[in-house]
């Protein structure tokens, strides 16, 4: 089903670049992105009025956060858990941001550390993705690689450059803007409220806090990952780092997805979560984690993307997370119903 949404959207795009430029078209910025401010229930406007989700959070966290509730938690076990991709950010626009990200730094903003070879092949698989809505596996494991020799102030460089570009598949929107509007208003309602909020993302830790960064209100330190190694440039023969060394990112990455991603919440924060959202199979560890066995009252929930007309909705994959939904007792969130807008009544699905 993917694929032929995928080839219906994307077919004759191939005449044009691979992001189709810059134009002067705006969703919602980044800057109007970080302003969200939801102090208390009345300031939500992205969601739906008659949304039950939106009401079972704000119940919750009503609950949760009186000193005379039974279910009352105390700040520092306030552990709120967000995936990245598909949860809080656009997904669908063919694929992946991390994907997209390495596709256009290979072809439209090469450095010295990719190879014509790598150019070649990145051709073949903007086609593959682009028309068929396939991505390949070496494709796939290449973009864990394509960022190697690089500085952080290179890597930055190259990140701001993409974030610019115009998101393939809806109208309006630059992937530095994709994303949801809504659950951007949760983790604002959260942090009022004094949880301290993560992201625990399969994407790599390091682009994730620069496309974060200056957008949603998480603190650099709280973005968990897949982690790409680093290596050391040593210009004057010491055994040690030294004034003039570089640091360098390396090739390769640790995977932070499926039971890892429960591994770097216990690594990392050291604390059980008490709510949790998701939206594929790889979260659905965290989500049964944040549940079962919980000594607070705790809410797993999964976002749905069951939108055709403002987002590139999967319906496959929205069913089956509304099975497993079901099966292990996790709220779900619709896009369709739920969401009052995505990221702007601007965005819609490109035409042909």
């Amino acid at each position: 089903m993917k694929k032929k949404i995928l080839a219906s959207i994307f077919a004759g795009l191939m005449a044009l670049n691979i992001l189709g430029g810059v134009d002067n078209a705006q969703a919602a910025t980044r800057a109007e992105i970080a302003a969200i401010n939801v102090q208390r229930p009345a300031d939500f406007k992205y969601w739906s009025d008659k949304s039950l989700v939106k009401r079972q959070i704000i119940n919750y966290v009503k609950d949760v956060t009186n000193p005379r509730s039974k279910n009352f938690i105390p700040v520092e076990d306030r552990i709120a858990v967000f995936d990245m991709d598909g949860t809080i950010l656009c997904e669908t626009a063919p694929t992946s941001f991390g994907c997209m990200f390495a596709l256009y730094t290979i072809l439209e903003d090469p450095t010295p550390t990719i190879t014509e070879e790598y150019r070649a092949k990145a051709k073949i698989w903007q086609d593959d993705l682009l028309t068929k809505g396939e991505i390949d596996k070496e494709f796939h494991d290449y973009t864990w690689n394509f960022c190697e020799g690089m500085t952080d102030e290179d890597f930055k460089a190259h990140m701001k450059k993409f974030m610019t570009q115009n998101v393939i598949g809806l109208t309006n929107l630059k992937y530095g803007e994709g994303f949801y509007l809504p659950m951007v208003e949760i983790i604002s309602y959260l942090n009022a409220n004094d949880f301290t909020v993560y992201i625990v993302t399969g994407s790599g830790r390091d682009f994730s806090r620069v496309l974060l960064d200056g957008a949603v209100d998480v603190k650099t330190n709280h973005v968990i990952g897949g982690d790409i190694p680093y290596t050391f440039e040593n210009n004057v023969g010491e055994k040690y780092y030294v004034k003039g060394d570089r640091i360098l990112m390396g090739k390769g990455h640790a995977n932070n997805t499926h039971t890892n991603k429960i591994f770097s919440i216990k690594r990392e924060i050291g604390k059980q979560p008490v709510l949790a959202f998701g939206n594929s199979s790889g979260d659905n560890d965290v989500l049964n984690y944040t549940i079962v066995d919980n000594k607070y009252k705790s809410v797993a929930f999964v976002l749905l993307c069951d939108d055709f007309t403002r987002e590139i909705g999967n319906r496959e994959l929205a069913d089956k997370m509304r099975d497993a939904a079901q099966k292990n007792g996790w709220t779900t969130i619709s896009m369709k119903d739920d969401f009052k807008t995505i990221y702007g009544d601007n965005v819609k699905l490109s035409k042909k």
